[in-house]
């Protein structure tokens, strides 16, 4: 056996006890893909409970009811080429594009996380935008379903809450 098929099915048998084991995720080497749907709602969902965290309310659960309306409105936003909140909502929602790349959960949660240094809690004011933050850490809000739709050149994600946050006068947590 040439040392080239012995590599070859050396990694092989690497990967298959990785497949076996749950250890292997099906992407190709840069590029992501679409992204599983149990991988992108456990992601998604870490990195709003760590968040919330920090201010210490209680930690989302999942819900695959919003993370379908997120895909609905994700996939109308990239098919219509627009980026705007769904007109009337029945839940909190947030939304994050970016052209030219790819995003990951931590980096979306992450971007809207840090509005979180233009909050001031004591006052309960903004200098700037923070309704992404105070969505992600309102303290009423029990489920969150996530979504992304993406092309060549452009990725549109979509969180839903429920319920909603943001209620103007009232502190998040």
């Amino acid at each position: 056996m040439t040392s080239l098929r012995r590599n070859f099915v050396a990694l092989c048998c690497i990967f298959v006890a990785l497949a076996v084991t749950g250890r292997a995720q099906w992407r190709r080497v840069g590029d992501r893909g679409p992204e599983p749907a149990a991988l992108l709602a456990r992601e998604m969902l870490a990195a709003h409970n760590e968040v919330r965290a920090r201010v210490e309310v209680p930690p989302l659960r999942w819900s695959d009811r919003l993370a379908a309306r997120a895909q609905d409105w994700a996939t109308h936003l990239l098919q219509e080429r627009q980026f705007y909140h769904r007109p009337h909502p029945i839940f909190g929602e947030n939304l994050f594009e970016i052209s030219g790349g790819r995003a990951l959960p931590a980096e979306v949660v992450g971007d809207w996380a840090s509005e979180a240094r233009d909050y001031s809690y004591r006052a309960n004011t903004c200098r700037g935008v923070c309704g992404h933050y105070t969505q992600v850490v309102w303290n009423n809000t029990r489920e969150v379903g996530c979504a992304v739709a993406s092309e060549p050149g452009r990725e549109v994600w979509v969180c839903n809450y429920d319920p909603p946050g943001n209620w103007i006068g009232e502190r998040p947590y």
